[in-house]
């Protein structure tokens, strides 16, 4: 008896999805473990199974269209039973999107799809694209697609980011002189900002001027987790070493499964609680910041964080970043650390709800216990956090709880 396949619903906020690929084609045998279709949602490319075994019957959809969780897209069947739509419950489809041009063999109905037209200066994009593209503040109208009906998909966004690397600043065009005032250049230069530049102000007005920031700082006794990472180094193969910002990664995973709140995003007139822990790590590269992000720190050793990190860093700083490296950050660390810096504040990633500013590992004379100035290993952190989402007592709490695992280090291994 024939069944409907319907678009599935693969996560617990997905609305629609892009029907990127029909794997199978009409008249395919299939069974319910195949993949008969990839979908795109907003997080990633997913395969779709028809968990049915039986001849692929009609298609309902168009490869390129994005379809409501639920609607109808294939029809199931054995192979020479009629298929009638209006028994299945879709009597509002006059008959499948493929053109019916039955074979003199086996009269199977064989699909022509075409991709969808696109309208002149609009721009189309799924929905996993759209979200991309705003992480990574690229305007959609400069973007080339290649999907179905020049629909832009993630590889376009890859190739944009690509392009943009390679292209050289734009120089400004010289003053027009005019006889009243004559231009002055000895008095400055001017520079064109790039175009990640551009972004990067963009981001952080509306940042400023959106969010509510405030701020709390604390100092932590490093003395401890710097030994460990000492000894940690002594058995560590050449090419993953563990760094202060490794530690600090682990550090705020463990802080951040505790207080879920700072892991979360200000959306409108909601708070979203990420269920995944990704911190972004700050790269200073010469054209400005490049916030790489490694995913689900709180499910990942610190030789792992190690080890991905480093390769994070280094497709940062060589221009060869991929799209995932930079979009899902949950938190931020902005770490100056190693250019000498004691302490300062950063502007929050919106929409982010806070970013933590990270200064250097420093030798200081401490009071110790007894009352006697010693030499200590302290460290100064600031969170800027999102007055909308959290407030100083939390923040408060979630620093406690970061410097504790710091100072008690063996947390960041067990």
């Amino acid at each position: 008896m024939a069944e409907i396949i319907s678009m599935p619903k693969l996560g617990f906020d997905m609305a629609e999805g892009l029907l990127v690929e029909w794997v199978k084609k009409v008249g395919d045998e299939v069974t319910d473990d195949d993949v008969i279709a990839i979908i795109e949602t907003d997080k990633a490319n997913v395969e779709v199974n028809p968990f049915k075994t039986g001849v692929l019957r009609q298609l309902l959809v168009e490869q390129g269209s994005i379809v409501p969780v639920g609607q109808p897209i294939a029809v199931i069947g054995t192979a020479d039973e009629e298929i009638d739509l209006a028994t299945l419950g879709l009597a509002q489809i006059a008959r499948p999107v493929e053109k019916e041009a039955e074979t003199a063999a086996d009269g199977v109905v064989q699909p022509e799809i075409a991709p969808p037209a696109v309208e002149p200066g609009r721009v189309v994009a799924s929905p996993v694209t759209r979200r991309m593209a705003d992480e990574l503040g690229i305007d959609l109208a400069n973007v080339v697609g290649s999907g179905p009906g020049g629909r832009i998909v993630k590889r376009d966004l890859e190739a944009y980011l690509r392009e943009r690397e390679r292209a050289p600043e734009p120089r400004p065009e010289p003053p027009i002189p005019t006889p009243a005032h004559p231009p002055t250049t000895d008095e400055y230069k001017a520079v064109q900002l790039s175009p990640m530049r551009k972004t990067i102000g963009r981001r952080m007005v509306e940042s400023k001027t959106q969010a509510p920031h405030f701020y709390v700082a604390m100092e932590i006794d490093m003395a401890a987790a710097m030994a460990l990472r000492q000894q940690l180094n002594t058995v560590m193969p050449d090419e993953v070493k563990i760094s202060v910002n490794d530690l600090l990664v682990k550090a705020s995973a463990i802080a951040l499964k505790e207080f879920p709140n700072l892991n979360a995003s200000f959306e409108a007139d909601q708070v979203h609680i990420h269920n995944r822990i990704n911190v972004g790590m700050a790269v200073a590269r010469e054209t400005g910041l490049l916030t790489t992000v490694l995913k689900d720190c709180d499910k990942k050793s610190l030789a792992q964080i190690a080890h991905e990190s480093g390769e994070l860093i280094a497709r940062a700083r060589q221009g060869r970043m991929q799209a995932d490296d930079m979009i899902g950050g949950t938190f931020t660390l902005s770490n100056l650390g190693m250019f000498g810096v004691e302490d300062f504040v950063a502007i929050i990633n919106p929409p982010q709800a806070a970013i933590m500013a990270i200064g250097a590992v420093r030798r200081v004379p401490v009071v110790d216990g007894g009352g006697e100035i010693v030499a200590g290993t302290r460290m100064k952190v600031t969170l800027s956090a999102d007055h909308r989402v959290t407030d100083g007592a939390e923040v408060a709490d979630f620093l406690v709880t970061f410097k504790a695992a710091l100072e008690q280090p063996m947390r960041l291994v067990l």
